[in-house]
Parts: C-alpha cells; structure tokens; sequence
C-alpha cells in the first residue's frame, strides 16, 4: 500500500540548469514579465517583487542542448490564477514575437506551450474550476484539443504590460522517463501520489489531493540519459505539509539514500532527478 501524500501537498520552485544567464534573463524577466534577483551564478525567477522565486536557473557555461529524445526535462508548468491572466500572457508573446509551440485545451486546463532560449520546455496555463472536471472509468477525464485563442484573449484585463500574474506557482512538472511502472512504484508507491489518469498512451499522470495532476510521466523521450553537461532540469520541488518525515522514512526504509540540508530532504528517483521534499 502506497503512502498517501497530504491532501495539500503540491508543487515547489524547480531549477533549471541554463548556458547563458544574460540570454536567459532577456527571456524570464522581458519577454514573460518575472522579477529576477541574481546571486552568483544563479537567477532566481519570481511573480512579483518579493515574491518567493517559483524558478532558479543555474549558470552552466559551455552547456549543450538536451537531446529531444531522451530522459529528464519535459516541461514546467507555470500555472496562473485565471484566464485572464492566461491571455495577458499570450498578449505579451504576441506582442514580443517569441515563439510558441502550441496551445492546447486539455478539458481541465488551457495550456500554452514553448521553450527557453535553452530549449527547457515551459507550459504556462490555467486551470478550469474543480467542478467542471469530468471523471471517467480512467480517472479524471483529459485530452489534447486546441485552445480557444480567441476566448482566451478576450479574457485578457489589460494588465500584460504589468509582468507575469502575481499569483503565477508550479503546477506542476512533466518528465520523460525510462519506464511507466518503474516511475509509477517510486512516484505512487514510495512518495505516495495517487494515479489520476493512465488512458493516455505511453503516460502516467499522478496527483495529490485530487489534483488533474502533479506530475506528468511519459516514455515518448525514450531511454537514452542526456550528456552530463546538457541543460535542463537540476531538481524540482514536492511541498508536504506535516507529512515530509514519513515520506522521508518510507524512501529511507526502501533502500535510497536521503539526503537532508537546511530542512530539505533530496532523493534521486528511478532515471537520476533530483526531488527535493520540503515541509
């Protein structure tokens, strides 16, 4: 039996690993409208001045473009507070001419689809209200339509020019990965997320506290691992309030090595990420 996450439990600031900082703040901070700080070697990404940073990004000079098919990083994915926001923010691409990948409407969300300067895959989209997801015989009911371009833009408020929602977070993050079931016993069975939907070929889809999802899992990478010094995700983060330490024994008493610093605990999972557990 599985160790089920708290009913709050959600996503956390990932970190990317980038090549070139100056390129990469031209991107977080003119083209989306973050507020950036630096430390050494770092930018750390947030939605408003003072807010907590949602994304850091460490300087990796020399770094190569992660192959697209392989394991690790497929995308984060920023969620924002409304649709108006989500407009705002198409608003602002269309307006900077960055492009885009795609635009998706997934029944549970509207998803905007691109890629950094360094080609880590970003998802920035909405959610729809609780009660209008649809739960089938698979769990809760997603697919791939195209968005609403239209709709979505006359949502929009008139506020792109203010920045990035200030209420923007992680939704949550999608990873290629090796194999389903060896990705479903440590994200479910050990961490303790719950299965939301499994219909989709190749994928896995996992959650807290009914969430559509938390975490994306696929095999459509393949099972090659990216070179050491490619760019891409360095770690992401899982918020689990007052049920960190079971989870941490439950990782510890499977066999993994846990880690602990200034109270996180950081544990590699089945293809080498690095999940960072905070309380």
């Amino acid at each position: 039996m599985s160790l089920q996450l708290p009913l709050d439990a959600h996503m956390g600031a990932a970190t990317f690993k980038v090549a070139h900082l100056a390129r990469a703040s031209t991107f977080y901070g003119d083209v989306l409208g973050f507020t950036l700080t630096h430390s050494p070697g770092m930018i750390h990404v947030a939605p408003a001045p003072g807010a907590a940073p949602i994304l850091h990004l460490r300087e990796v000079p020399g770094a190569v473009r992660k192959p697209e098919r392989s394991i690790g990083l497929y995308h984060v994915a920023i969620l924002l507070s409304s649709r108006a926001a989500l407009g705002n923010t198409i608003q602002r691409l269309m307006q900077s001419g960055y492009p885009v990948q795609g635009a998706s409407d997934h029944l549970v969300s509207e998803a905007l689809y691109l890629a950094d300067p360094d080609g880590n895959g970003l998802e920035i989209y909405r959610d729809r209200p609780r009660d209008e997801w649809a739960v089938d015989k698979d769990g809760v009911a997603m697919a791939t339509q195209p968005m609403d371009i239209d709709g979505v833009l006359a949502a929009a408020d008139g506020t792109a020019v203010a920045g990035i929602d200030p209420l923007a977070t992680i939704g949550h993050v999608h990873l290629h990965v090796r194999d389903l079931a060896t990705a479903e016993k440590f994200y479910v069975e050990l961490l303790g997320f719950d299965v939301m939907q499994r219909s989709y070929p190749g994928a896995l889809f996992v959650a807290a506290g009914g969430y559509h999802h938390h975490l994306g899992l696929n095999v459509w990478g393949g099972k090659l691992s990216p070179p050491p010094n490619a760019v891409g995700l360095e770690s992401f983060t899982v918020v689990i309030p007052g049920g960190m330490e079971a989870v941490a024994g439950r990782l510890a008493g499977s066999g993994m090595t846990v880690e602990r610093a200034d109270g996180t605990v950081s544990v590699r999972d089945m293809d080498g990420n690095t999940v960072l557990l905070v309380g």
